[in-house]
């Protein structure tokens, strides 16, 4: 294959007739009213349910029968063939959406006894720089299908991909707790969303070349699309800044974990408490065992300046005690607890193991001591000058720790008369098949 046909399978394009269906597409998609305002309504109720549960299942199901998506693309796609009056009817239904989101959330949220914020919600209240992207690659794949007459399951996975609904539902709730943080970065989270969705689909739109509207204005058509440049860059900056404060503290975080596993592993204790503070920038750990001096605790604690990035940081070392009202008593019982379960697991594991080696070695002589009742007259008629004998089960431990132990059949048998080379040799190959034992070791006494 030539690197002419090799580009030729990414090329993608838009018939006229492909065209003037997408445009229908937009404009039905734009329109919230009747069926799409309803449907709207109970899924922001499954995804408050879904964020009020910590389920991310129900969240997902929410996210695929959401319409949030047809007003977005509008936006982008009115822009992108300068069509005000479907930009005008984008917005508008784009406000419609939003405030009712907003607004059923905050209903579900005001009505629900459980009022803590779930891993799931808390998620939705700091975007960063990689929400934008994630809302820009999205976007770019929801406008290329868009022209693709086989759309597959590619709009549903940019809903879902862009989690477009859980931020508003997580606005709601901020309104209903009072809790403005809450409102504010779920909100930006949502507006990152819409921005960077639409503005993909203002680039795909002027990649496949779609016709124009022709507008009176210019100068209006000229104001437009500053004011999408501008949206843009104020849209992202905030992130910017977001992600950087995420990245500080992340290695905030690794920097101490490396200190504490460098520093306050005390031999005989165990870490049982960690508690990071990045703002603050403070640290307490609470040790449990054997009690450590205070100048090692205070050694411990100066060698935090040998860190780069936290030696500024205020370090604390408890020793557990249950007086101590700043431990988290709760937790410092459960991990007690938790050590004390595993290391009895750990003795009864070593315990049934050992169990099992003595069953084996005594069903094996058991099995050896009724081998050699049945014997007795074989032993009798074909080696009469065999006084009495023994089969054991013999382990041959080795010097060298690499080398496995050797298990042997083990057969002792005291003569009463002198027993030929070839005799013994062939009564050793006899017991070998009788035993059914690969390794034997025949042993001869007077």
């Amino acid at each position: 294959m030539n690197i002419k046909d090799l580009l030729g399978k990414f090329s993608i394009a838009v018939t006229h007739e492909d065209e003037i269906e997408i445009v229908e597409n937009v404009e039905k998609g734009v329109s919230f009213k009747g069926f799409n305002l309803w449907v709207l309504i109970f899924a922001i109720f499954i995804a408050s349910l879904g964020l009020n549960t910590n389920s991310t299942a129900v969240i997902i199901g929410a996210m695929l029968i959401s319409p949030l998506m047809g007003p977005i693309i509008g936006i982008g796609f009115s822009i992108g063939i300068k069509d005000f009056d479907l930009l005008k009817r984008s917005l508008k239904n784009y406000a419609l959406a939003t405030g009712v989101s907003v607004v059923t959330a905050t209903i579900y949220f005001l009505c629900t006894p459980i009022t803590e914020a779930q891993s799931e919600l808390l998620a939705r209240t700091s975007p960063n720089i990689y929400d934008v992207l994630i809302a820009l690659f999205g976007g770019l794949a929801g406008v290329v299908a868009l022209g693709a007459k086989e759309k597959g399951n590619v709009v549903p996975g940019v809903a879902i991909a862009t989690a477009l609904m859980p931020p508003l539902c997580t606005a709601g709730y901020g309104i209903a707790t009072m809790k403005w943080q809450f409102f504010l970065g779920a909100f930006y989270l949502f507006f990152i969303n819409t921005v960077f969705i639409a503005l993909a689909t203002y680039l795909g739109v002027k990649y496949f070349k779609f016709s124009q509207k022709k507008y009176v204005n210019p100068a209006v058509e000229k104001k437009t699309g500053a004011y999408v440049l501008i949206i843009a860059i104020c849209t992202f900056l905030p992130s910017i800044y977001l992600t950087f404060k995420i990245v500080q503290e992340a290695l905030y975080v690794r920097s101490v974990n490396a200190y504490i596993n460098d520093n306050v592993n005390f031999d005989s204790t165990k870490i049982i408490q960690t508690d990071i503070n990045y703002e603050d920038r403070k640290i307490q750990v609470v040790i449990l065992g054997k009690e450590v001096s205070q100048d090692s605790i205070a050694k411990a604690k100066e060698m935090i300046k040998a860190y780069s990035g936290i030696s500024d940081s205020k370090v604390s070392i408890i020793q557990g005690s249950s007086n101590r009202p700043d431990i988290d008593v709760k937790a410092l019982k459960s991990d007690v607890l938790s050590e004390i379960y595993d290391r009895k697991e750990e003795t009864i594991e070593g315990l049934e193991n050992e169990i099992a080696m003595l069953n084996e070695q005594l069903h094996a002589r058991k099995q050896y001591e009724e081998m050699a009742k049945d014997m007795r007259k074989e032993f009798a008629s074909l080696y009469p000058m065999v006084k009495s004998f023994s089969i054991n089960y013999a382990v041959y431990e080795h010097s060298n720790d690499t080398v496995s132990p050797d298990t042997v059949c083990l057969v002792t048998i005291v003569q009463s008369s002198a027993i030929s080379k070839d005799k013994m040799k062939t009564m050793q190959e006899w017991l070998k098949a009788r035993t059914k034992s690969e390794k034997l070791e025949l042993v001869v006494k007077n």
